[in-house]
């Protein structure tokens, strides 16, 4: 079969095979008497392996190898080819994720995409310093579309930079929450903490219904952060968390704050001073637990939590007795 014939056939040029033959990849078993290359029927299958081959992404050296080579191992070649594939999905994805991010902030010309370049490159930086200057400008100079804060936010380990980033959120007047909302169902327990922590420092616009279904996270840092942000918006349901929280010595200090601040309301201060009461009453409770129990009530006013500190002064425990008669004191000097 003649080249021109050849190349209809296999869908490769006529030049594209004779520069196979330059490179030894396939040479044609004849010519005809006017000196044409002929092939033969192997020689065709062999190109159309070259072009198999080919489509997997391998360069012409690496498909002679493979044709030629007895102990060509393709398994490992696969391998690699799997992982350069990746490595080139990876750079195009982000790509397209930096040019759609252009596109949402709305470049009026190229000093406007010069800008949003260069501030998602800060924000990317190794720099914390860097990434916390990028924070503050996304917020007062250059608009950031609201996805790329958010990422910036999940991915923030920095606490200073962190909060620059969420205060340029919560500034960004753009929905964020239900973006970060999805950042607690991550398998990731930090990115899931960063989440909640960012949906309460948002102003509070449908953010509050978020913190409601993350005290049902199955992550109990998830649960105490939504606590403390909800009792912060003076949700009183919220108490047997904060409580949990006390015993369990997860941000137990803030928790009591939050309680203190709760007990504003003397209806909800004898919630605080039964819920505390109950929990100091359980026989397993360990001695820093009930400890850290007793140290709660020193805020919750009310003639319930007075009448529970007296008996406290004489509890069994003597860290116990000694915290409930320093707080007694404390509250007859007040």
């Amino acid at each position: 079969m003649l080249i021109g014939d050849v190349a209809r056939r296999a869908g490769v040029s006529a030049r594209m095979l004779r520069h196979y033959e330059s490179l030894g990849l396939v040479r044609p078993t004849g010519r005809t008497d006017s000196g044409y290359r002929e092939y033969s029927g192997e020689d065709i299958r062999r190109i159309f392996h070259i072009e198999s081959l080919r489509s997997l992404g391998l360069s012409l050296r690496e498909v002679g190898r493979a044709l030629d080579d007895p102990g060509f191992a393709p398994a490992e070649l696969v391998d690699g080819l799997i992982r350069q594939t990746r490595e080139r999905l990876a750079a195009e994805t982000e790509l397209l994720t930096r040019l759609r991010r252009i596109d949402a902030a709305e470049p009026a010309d190229w000093e406007d995409v010069l800008q949003t370049v260069a501030l998602l490159q800060a924000l990317g930086s190794k720099s914390a310093g860097a990434r916390q200057r990028a924070a503050l400008s996304a917020a007062d100079e250059v608009p950031v579309p609201v996805e790329a804060l958010v990422e910036a936010v999940l991915d923030e380990s920095d606490p200073n930079v962190a909060g620059a980033l969420r205060w340029a959120l919560a500034q960004s007047g753009e929905d964020g929450a239900a973006l970060l909302a999805e950042g607690l169902g991550s398998p990731s327990a930090e990115v899931r903490k960063r989440a909640v922590q960012s949906i309460a420092e948002l102003p509070d616009d449908g953010t509050t219904a978020l913190l409601r279904d993350a005290l049902t996270n199955s992550d109990a840092v998830v649960r105490g952060y939504a606590a403390l942000a909800l009792g912060a918006r003076g949700a009183a349901d919220v108490v047997p968390t904060l409580i949990d929280m006390i015993v369990e010595e997860r941000n137990d200090v803030d928790a009591a704050d939050v309680l203190s601040a709760l007990a504003g309301d003397p209806a909800v201060a004898d919630r605080i001073a039964t819920g505390l009461l109950d929990r100091l009453a359980h026989d397993t409770m360990g001695s820093s637990a009930r400890r850290r129990l007793t140290q709660a009530l020193a805020d919750i006013p009310g003639d319930l939590t007075t009448g529970a500190l007296v008996d406290l002064s004489h509890d069994a425990d003597r860290a116990v007795a000694l915290t409930a008669t320093y707080i007694l004191k404390l509250r007859e000097t007040r």
